[in-house]
């Protein structure tokens, strides 16, 4: 999996709420149906948190049961994406004939 994509699956699980590692991939995987792999998911958590898109939340230690919650960068990063994807989608659909302009 290309990392922009755990990057965004991470996020998208993320905007319920504060989430550890452990439920952040159960939530991939019930969205998705697959799971990310260890390095993946702990790469996309490590990229996302030095780009200040989510945070530790107060009193977490550095580990990886740390619990970690989107900040208000990565929801606007969050809608971008998701904003884009839409109108990606919406194009392929109507090409296909699968959806009315």
């Amino acid at each position: 999996m290309h990392s922009k994509d755990a990057q965004m699956l991470v996020l998208t699980a993320l905007a319920g709420g504060p989430l550890h590692g452990y439920a952040i991939n159960a939530a991939i995987e019930h969205l998705t149906g697959a799971r990310l792999g260890p390095g993946s998911l702990y790469g996309a958590l490590a990229r996302l948190e030095a780009r200040q898109l989510i945070e530790p939340t107060a009193g977490q230690a550095e580990d990886r049961q740390r619990t970690v919650r989107i900040t208000s960068a990565g929801r606007d990063a969050l809608r971008a994406e998701l904003e884009e994807m839409s109108r990606v989608a919406q194009a392929g659909l109507r090409a296909l004939g699968g959806a009315q302009a």
